[in-house]
């Protein structure tokens, strides 16, 4: 009996450390393709207007995800969950895509790709300030002194480490970055409220957002025409950005023993896209680039660092019992 049970146990214990191997292989997966979209995006951009590469990337994205839930057998969800909360999804919907994407890439179409990366990076800073007033949450000290760190990285980043001269190589798409920051966090915030499944979620804000895509377009421009690159690149976007890359997050942190063991995996990202951005772009990744970025990641790490410290440090100040 004792036998069995050590044999039941070394089969868990192989089950969890699979399932741990599976987390971190997807995680890294889902990292390393978001570590190449914001190469992608100028690329796209070369022959694209920003809007015409949300229509050809959210486009992709419905048909991608289209695919997964059909794979999945989840088909049906689509129109249950619409059917249920049709208002929620079209807040989802012009938030992101319609509205987030067409700021970012006019930002990523105004500024280097370096400068859009890093400075769209602060939204997981400004998440926490905005859930104060809009969530009722309580404003941590920690959340404080990290936003104060990451947009001095920003001030870093936006004046090229001039910070007495004040002067901005596009205050435009400074500006369209940090509201494209705004927009995913507002994004975000409205999720907190849905309960339903979230890959189904994800394809109604598309379905949701893409005629509002379609209608500014028509009415401003065109329908993107064929180019090899750029709808390579579109399409690149569609499926790395918005689409399947998500759903392998998803199950990342579903296998993920430890969520907080992948979601640390993040950090990677905007270090990688770096690189990508120079060899790729062949942009000179500026000092003050360099300088900024490991103040928005520093301020990153103290948001959750600082917390968890401030409880180790109750604990034992507890006396013992």
């Amino acid at each position: 009996m004792l036998l069995a049970l050590n044999c039941r146990l070394d089969v868990v214990e192989s089950i969890t450390l699979k399932q741990s191997h599976q987390a971190y292989a997807f995680g890294i997966g889902a990292i390393l393709l978001w570590s190449t979209v914001a190469t992608a995006f100028k690329l796209a951009l070369e022959h694209y207007t920003p809007l015409q590469l949300v229509f050809i990337a959210v486009s992709t994205s419905i048909v991608s995800l289209g695919i997964i839930l059909a794979i999945q057998k989840k088909l049906s969800l689509i129109t249950q969950q619409f059917i249920h909360r049709p208002w929620f999804y079209l807040q989802t919907g012009l938030l992101s895509p319609f509205l987030y994407y067409l700021v970012l890439f006019k930002a990523y179409d105004l500024l280097p790709a370096q400068q859009a990366l890093s400075l769209n990076y602060t939204w997981a800073i400004l998440l926490p300030l905005l859930s104060v007033p809009l969530l009722g949450q309580t404003l941590k000290k920690s959340d404080m002194v990290a936003a104060a760190v990451a947009y001095l990285g920003v001030f870093t980043i936006a004046t090229k480490g001039n910070l007495t001269g004040f002067h901005f190589e596009s205050l435009t798409g400074v500006g369209l970055a940090l509201t494209s920051t705004l927009l995913w966090s507002l994004y975000w915030i409205v999720n907190t409220k849905d309960k339903g499944d979230p890959v189904v979620s994800l394809l109604l804000s598309f379905l949701v957002g893409l005629p509002f895509v379609v209608v500014a377009l028509l009415m401003t421009q065109h329908l993107p025409t064929w180019h090899a690159q750029g709808m390579l690149a579109g399409v690149y976007v569609g499926l790395f950005e918005m689409g399947v890359t998500f759903v392998l997050w998803l199950i990342a942190l579903k296998k993920a023993e430890r969520t907080a063991s992948i979601t640390t995996l993040v950090f990677i990202t905007p270090v990688l896209s770096i690189a990508f951005i120079a060899m790729v772009l062949d942009e000179t990744i500026e000092s003050s680039t360099y300088k900024g970025l490991m103040l928005i990641l520093s301020a990153l790490a103290l948001q959750q660092a600082l917390p968890k410290f401030r409880q180790w440090r109750n604990k034992k100040r507890m006396p013992a019992l």
